[in-house]
């Protein structure tokens, strides 16, 4: 099941491939990569999702993973039976043109455990002294 939080993304067609984050949240979706930001919503039934994406250039350079077009809307079709998610992906715009991606659920690091106790203050007279070399 796509879950609420946000993904690692990883998307490739026939032109090009390229990473970026990727967040869900109730029912919305949004996130950004080098070259476009994305928003839109998305429906969760089970293992499989659907949404509506706009994209929108925000750095000028090189051509998208579509082609030449700066503003798209995607259909996207996935699944999500843990926290990787399949997806593939097209755009009216750019006709013929599949993307293929991966989103990988990101986790919060692990708690680090507490001291133990106090740590004793830094005493460099009890460090070990080098032997003298004679020259």
């Amino acid at each position: 099941m796509l879950k609420d939080g946000t993904y690692a993304a990883w998307y490739n067609t026939p032109l090009d491939q390229g990473t970026g984050i990727v967040h869900v949240a109730d029912g919305q979706i949004w996130g950004r990569d080098s070259l476009m930001t994305y928003h839109g919503s998305c429906r969760v039934d089970g293992d499989r999702f659907t949404a509506t994406v706009l994209t929108k250039r925000h750095t000028e350079g090189r051509v998208t993973v579509f082609g030449v077009y700066d503003e798209l809307t995607l259909d996207i079709e996935g699944t999500c039976p843990g926290k990787i998610a399949t997806y593939t992906a097209t755009a009216g715009q750019a006709r013929g043109v599949v993307l293929q991606g991966t989103l990988i659920l990101t986790e919060p690091p692990a708690a680090s455990p507490e001291p133990a106790g106090q740590v004793p203050a830094f005493n460099p007279g009890k460090l070990p002294r080098l032997p003298k070399r004679s020259r």
